[in-house]
């Protein structure tokens, strides 16, 4: 069963996810039940609770909880996922009334992740991240973790309890696993350091889960990224070369999708595969045009990147990409287009379809002139023999354009970020700073 436990909206009042208020809490209750869908879980039943005020003891008021009782009892019910965040006393409290498990939307969120991981780097990300939850649901949350154990010596001595144990041995665990994502971080570190000596710039996927990012990623780059129709698809980051419309290349990054209250464990857990986003020259905001809470699901993205501290409003670098257009009939279509025109030239989003490849070719030059913004332009004059000179140009750098002077020399204009521009008039004869 999955449950809503949303506060009525009224004069004063928030909800319980304060974020979420421009969201319907049917469309809140959808979501969540596709959360439980996604880890093959059978909802056999789904139900909004309204609130007046939270509980301490068990959120849900007393005949609330008595009539989800009598469900869980009739329908024979094992799991009740609750759509918000519940303290271990709230736990422990409705597993007691309810005769069954009781998971709240950060334990179903962590569920997923476990499942979807799959490389060594993910699966360490979600077993923090796991660790830090349950070292939070220890406390108060289960009596016969209270019991002792015998200490040492002749006398024996209080001995430490077992949630004393436990947790200690949580945090041992942490410890460690955080000693290896320093590892994961260092060498992430140099496949970026690598990168930048070639250099290609970077243009980072993000956006809310199931706005098709994998889809487009798969579209721009050729690649076999797991794409479907469920929420967290992708959890492992992937990159691959794209190749720019003037021959240029660049590196895709696909990340894992974000949504409206992201675990902060998983936010911090995640940094070493999100500062693929930290470190980008671009970043694609692809949105779910065709959601009926795409201008929500937008909001929440930004929020998780003010939590990376990367500015979502700025314009120089990010790029908002409306995706799944080629859902919608000529009419809207038409609409969306006219919303996206009367937006200010470098606030325009790129209307596409991942699944049919409209509007790939515009995304392309959008992100090549968002990348000529922070490059060098350079012409050059280079010898028509040096062959070797001219390759090296064109894997380290743009070439715009190429023309064979009478005198035999080729006159090249030349595009590259500041540290290759360098590179370059060092390397060449006389470049002009155009």
């Amino acid at each position: 069963m999955v449950v809503g436990p949303y506060l009525r909206r009224g004069p004063g009042k928030g909800s319980a996810r304060a974020e979420d208020s421009e969201r319907s809490p049917a469309a809140r209750l959808d979501e969540a039940v596709g959360l439980a869908r996604a880890i093959d879980l059978e909802v056999v039943e789904a139900g909004i609770a309204p609130l007046a005020s939270i509980r301490p003891a068990t959120f849900l008021g007393k005949g609330k909880v008595e009539e989800i009782a009598g469900l869980t009892k009739s329908l024979d019910i094992e799991l009740v996922v609750m759509d918000c965040a519940l303290s271990p006393v709230q736990q422990r409290n409705l597993e007691r009334a309810w005769s069954a498990k009781v998971l709240d939307r950060t334990g179903l969120i962590l569920e997923i992740f476990g499942r979807r991981a799959r490389t060594r780097e993910g699966t360490l990300q979600v077993e923090h991240a796991h660790l830090t939850y349950q070292k939070s649901r220890l406390v108060r949350s289960w009596t016969h973790l209270e019991r002792q154990r015998g200490g040492f010596g002749f006398l024996g001595g209080p001995g430490e309890t077992q949630l004393e144990a436990d947790r200690r041995m949580i945090e041992e665990r942490l410890a460690k696993i955080e000693r290896e994502l320093e590892g994961v971080k260092k060498t992430r570190k140099l496949h970026r350091d690598s990168r930048k000596r070639v250099p290609y710039p970077i243009a980072a996927l993000v956006g809310y889960t199931n706005a098709g990012k994998s889809t487009l990623f798969n579209r721009l780059t050729h690649a076999t990224v797991l794409q479907a129709d469920m929420l967290f698809a992708t959890l492992d980051p992937t990159l691959r070369a794209i190749t720019l419309p003037h021959g240029g290349k660049a590196i895709l990054s696909d990340t894992v999708g974000f949504i409206s209250e992201l675990p902060t464990m998983l936010v911090a857990a995640f940094r070493a595969t999100l500062e693929e986003v930290i470190e980008a020259d671009v970043i694609l905001h692809v949105r779910d045009a065709t959601h009926p809470d795409t201008a929500a699901q937008a909001h929440d993205v930004e929020e998780v990147l003010r939590a990376l501290d990367i500015d979502p409003d700025d314009h120089g670098r990010l790029i908002e990409v409306w995706n799944k257009v080629d859902r919608l009939d000529a009419e809207a279509r038409q609409q969306l287009e006219n919303v996206a025109e009367r937006r200010p030239a470098d606030e325009r989003p790129v209307l596409v379809s991942a699944l049919t490849g409209q509007g790939l070719d515009r995304l392309l030059e959008a992100i090549e002139a968002h990348l000529a913004q922070t490059r060098i332009v350079l012409d050059l004059v280079v010898d028509s023999a040096d062959g070797a000179g001219v390759s090296w140009l064109h894997r380290h750098a743009e070439v715009m354009g190429t023309t064979l002077r009478e005198d035999g020399q080729l006159a090249m204009t030349v595009r590259a970020d500041p540290a290759n521009a360098e590179r370059i008039r060092g390397k060449f004869i006389a470049p002009t700073l155009r």
